[in-house]
């Protein structure tokens, strides 16, 4: 099944013929027609998953992951972070470890999960924009890698916390604070870049909750507060400035900023964040991590800093999402003649809550014939009491769309299983990895006896 993306500079523009079949960069890299027409990804047929484990299902590419994480230490080096958010699971967490990458987390959950799973503490990078002194705690006793450290509030916690002895080793062996070493700190600082993405997920513009303004001067106070406190070591900067971006002048922009602030701190780490985006619908493209990394290296050395520098990034989005596609079950067809054709699915907003939050565009196909036309103007919308519980807005879908159809939608890898609610009582799909014709059930189908443990 041969790809052919369009060009980056093509960008959103030209949309393709409205019933053209699914474009092939949309799916995971080891998708294929069978003989029959199905779609099989991983050599696993989809329509046989769906019936043998049900519906909503995540899919997701093993092989397409580990090479996504292999680009990502290739472009930015040793350091480099995998974005937990973007999708955590025990089975996630060894694989990006165990293809070389870093992993961040913002809260103790993603902490709790990224150490059950094996992953060394040293190998964790600790963020969040409001810890709570228990978090910081976790992180401080587990020994993790880095903290990246978000206000002033948290340098006070920092100092309060460091300045206590502490007990055992933490988790794998981990080395307690007081027993040797200092924590290494990164300072997150604002470079007041505003990239044209969604309001929701910028972040590296002057108005966010997150970090230090470079401009305001606050980046400097905290860079000057964090080398006065004696129990932790100021190692870099680190910053990021949203998600889903495509234009590389922007990353080379907020390194140009971040370059000229840190280049006089002589601090041995830049972190730059992460946020490139991802192609979602059939006429968008996207640069990939060497562009990324290449652009950001180029500004950070005009900018005057030291080559030795290390300068890593935070990619999750695009280690994932392109990896994962959703299955659902067609349950109702509503035609409405002179307005729209409703296809109800029996998922829904809590399953990808990213249409109803961000507007975000997906595609829409029938893994029964991957490759037919797609001719048939339809909204997809699922089942909880919403009307805005939309999950494709105007998708084209073949003509002979029936009830009991499997339908899918690709590209759903980040920020639909990680961001999946219980809305209307309704229990969160299960997670599948597939690889070399066999799939693994890698987080099990909620149920609604497990809603009712938590009630008391």
């Amino acid at each position: 099944m041969p790809r052919t993306p369009p060009t980056a500079a093509q960008g959103t523009g030209d949309r393709r013929a409205a019933d053209a079949p699914l474009a092939r960069h949309l799916l995971p890299d080891t998708a294929e027609a069978g003989a029959n027409g199905h779609l099989l990804v991983g050599g696993v047929d989809l329509l046989d998953l769906a019936e043998e484990l049900g519906t909503p299902l995540f899919v997701y590419d093993e092989a397409h992951l580990r090479r996504r994480c292999r680009d990502a230490v290739a472009a930015w080096g040793d350091g480099v972070a995998y974005g937990t958010k973007a999708f955590l699971c025990l089975a996630m967490a060894r694989l990006v470890h165990e293809e070389g990458m870093c992993l961040d987390v913002s809260t103790l959950g993603e902490l709790r999960v990224v150490l059950a799973a094996g992953v060394p503490a040293s190998r964790v990078v600790m963020h969040g924009n409001n810890k709570s002194e228990e978090e910081l705690d976790a992180a401080l006793t587990a020994g993790v890698g880095r903290i990246v450290v978000d206000s002033f509030d948290e340098i006070g916690r920092l100092g309060k916390l460091t300045d206590q002895p502490r007990g055992a080793a933490g988790p794998g062996g981990a080395t307690p604070r007081g027993a040797g070493g200092r924590p290494k700190v990164l300072v997150r600082v604002t470079p007041g870049v505003e990239v044209h993405t969604h309001e929701f997920v910028r972040t590296g513009q002057e108005d966010t909750k997150f970090g230090f303004s470079v401009a305001s001067g606050a980046a400097s106070r905290a860079v000057a507060a964090l080398e006065l406190l004696p129990g932790v070591e100021l190692v870099g900067v680190h910053a990021h400035i949203g998600s889903q971006v495509f234009d590389v002048g922007h990353f080379e922009e907020a390194a140009r900023v971040l370059g000229e602030f840190a280049a006089p701190l002589g601090l041995p780490e830049l972190v730059v964040g992460g946020g490139l985006g991802v192609a979602y619908l059939n006429e968008e493209a996207a640069p990939g991590q060497a562009e990324w990394a290449e652009a950001t290296r180029h500004a950070c050395e005009r900018a005057g800093m030291d080559p030795r520098t290390r300068i890593t990034a935070e990619p999750g989005r695009s280690i994932v999402a392109g990896a994962a596609i959703t299955l659902y079950t067609v349950g109702t067809i509503k035609d409405l003649p002179g307005i729209r054709t409703y296809v109800a699915v029996d998922g829904g907003m809590s399953d990808n809550p990213r249409p109803v939050l961000y507007g975000s565009g997906y595609e829409a196909f029938l893994p029964r014939a991957v490759d037919a036309p797609r001719p048939k103007l339809v909204r997809i919308v699922g089942k909880h009491c919403e009307t805005g519980d939309t999950l494709v807005d105007e998708a084209h879908v073949p003509a002979d769309v029936a009830v009991g159809d499997v339908l899918a939608t690709p590209v759903t890898g980040a920020y639909g299983y990680s961001m999946a609610s219980t809305y209307n009582k309704v229990p969160r799909p299960a997670v599948v990895f597939v690889h070399e014709g066999t799939a693994r059930v890698v987080v099990r189908r909620e149920t609604v006896d497990d809603l009712l443990r938590l009630e008391a």
